[in-house]
């Protein structure tokens, strides 16, 4: 699809919808604006405008959809696979300044925000409610941008994702119309659900202007274990069968042994370098959890776990998961000389350890350095597979390990990722994950935005 430069008359005609101070054509600016957080080549667009109001929202398309210029929405740029990255330039729309909370219902469990507001922001000023937003992707993302990606991260397994707190919707179309979607009911059978299909929609479809998002209670008691296995395969056998008999754990991280011995020097931990599950339950009684740790213990044992420490404070959680975070940032810091291939698949909790499996198979004999990082209660892996800046021959080998343990993670009936999105990364996937729903999509896509300006390039192959 041809698409036109922004011309000086454009630039002017935009300038008129918003204040002056607010577009830029910055070479620093258009810069900022040209990657992400992923290894995705980067674009600069042609020009960025950050809105402080849907109408000024639905102006810019307008005139973009009438003059066939694209547009990409900006929430915070750490996506990992190019989502945001504007590779047909265009008009970028960065929502920093639509930054509001604009109204918090405790007693309806809700709150009213701006596509701009940081979740760990909205999570603050709820500190003192006994309420929170539960997805946590880690960095620090917005809600615009965890909408449009349907952000998970550690707690997942027993929270949902982004878009089981997604009630309602403001979204602008391509055309500038916006549209309300859903309900500030806790519960409705009315209608096609419009909402999910736009949470994971990367933008394509429209943009998010506003929202209302469920809020959760936060747990009365909590409790938190390490164990240590003498194989991740064993670790994979143990995540099973502590789903499968029910212990309903809050976050089930599996990390290998290199991740562990990194937390150990970085963050100052006395962690045994050896797979190791962190497992954390929520629950209403101190004694109730006791119950539950016990089970998970006698679970961990029969699977071969070599030490089980349970009961941690909650100091010490908070220290070990604020060191399983910082991972992200952790591994390129001591691997300067390195590039990253973040590989992000999931797996039915059945093929879990049959992908572990398949992963050891693959590196083996490769002398290539990586770290497993895994919410393994949602059979989610994340893979990072270094290669060194500028060694073509590993980065090919990099690349032909990725994308076969992609395959095989669909093969086992997963999907080609399970947090990050499609983006660039994994648009050459689609059609093996959804056959002929993938034509399907692609009308959908028409329909939304027949000129094809919203994030252009995203998704479809």
């Amino acid at each position: 699809m041809k698409f036109n430069s922004l011309t000086q008359t454009h630039l002017e005609n935009l300038k008129a919808m918003v204040a002056p101070d607010r577009l830029s054509t910055g070479e620093s600016v258009l810069d900022l604006h040209a990657r992400d957080e992923s290894r995705h080549p980067p674009c600069r667009p042609e020009a960025v405008i950050w809105p402080q109001s849907p109408t000024e929202v639905s102006a810019v398309l307008k005139y973009a959809n009438s003059n066939g210029l694209p547009v990409t929405g900006w929430g915070s740029g750490s996506s990992l696979e190019g989502n945001p990255i504007p590779i047909r330039k265009g008009i970028v729309l960065d929502f920093s300044q639509m930054n509001r909370i604009l109204e918090i219902r405790e007693e309806d469990f809700q709150a009213d925000v701006e596509p701009g507001v940081v979740y760990q922001d909205l999570n603050q000023k709820l500190r003192h409610t006994g309420l929170f937003f539960p997805p946590d992707p880690g960095a620090r993302a917005t809600l615009g941008g965890m909408i449009a990606n349907n952000a998970s991260g550690t707690r997942t397994i027993y929270y949902g994702s982004t878009k089981d707190y997604v009630l309602k919707l403001s979204v602008a179309l391509a055309d500038g119309e916006v549209i309300e979607l859903g309900t500030r009911a806790s519960k409705t059978s009315s209608g096609y659900d419009l909402i999910r299909l736009f949470v994971g929609s990367e933008g394509t479809l429209g943009i998010v202007v506003g929202a209302t998002v469920r809020l959760a209670s936060l747990p009365a008691e909590f409790s938190a274990a390490i164990a240590t296995f003498p194989s991740m395969e064993a670790a994979g056998k143990a995540v099973f069968e502590i789903m499968r008999g029910g212990l309903n754990p809050a976050a089930l991280e599996l990390l290998g042994p290199r991740c562990i011995d990194l937390m150990n020097r970085e963050e100052g931990l006395e962690l045994t370098v050896s797979p190791t599950l962190f497992v954390e339950f929520h629950g209403a009684t101190t004694g109730q959890l006791a119950e539950v740790l016990e089970l998970c213990e006698e679970v961990c044992k029969a699977e071969g776990c070599s030490h089980f420490q349970p009961g941690l404070g909650r100091a010490e959680r908070d220290r070990i998961f604020k060191a399983r975070h910082a991972l992200g940032e952790m591994i390129p810091r001591n691997h300067p000389d390195c590039g990253i291939m973040i590989l992000d698949v999931a797996v039915p909790i059945t093929t879990y350890a049959a992908l572990i499996t398949e992963i050891r198979k693959e590196l083996d004999g490769t002398n290539l350095n990586s770290y497993y990082i895994s919410h393994a209660g949602n059979g989610n892996v994340h893979l990072n597979i270094l290669g060194k800046k500028g060694d073509q021959k590993q980065w090919d080998l990099i690349k032909e390990i990725s994308q076969r343990l992609v395959s095989k993670s669909i093969e086992l009936g997963g999907t080609a990722t399970g947090e990050h999105g499609i983006g660039l990364g994994k648009r050459k996937y689609m059609a093996a994950e959804h056959r002929t729903s993938l034509q399907w999509m692609k009308r959908v896509k028409s329909l939304f935005d027949p000129n094809g300006i919203l994030n252009p390039g995203k998704i479809f192959p």
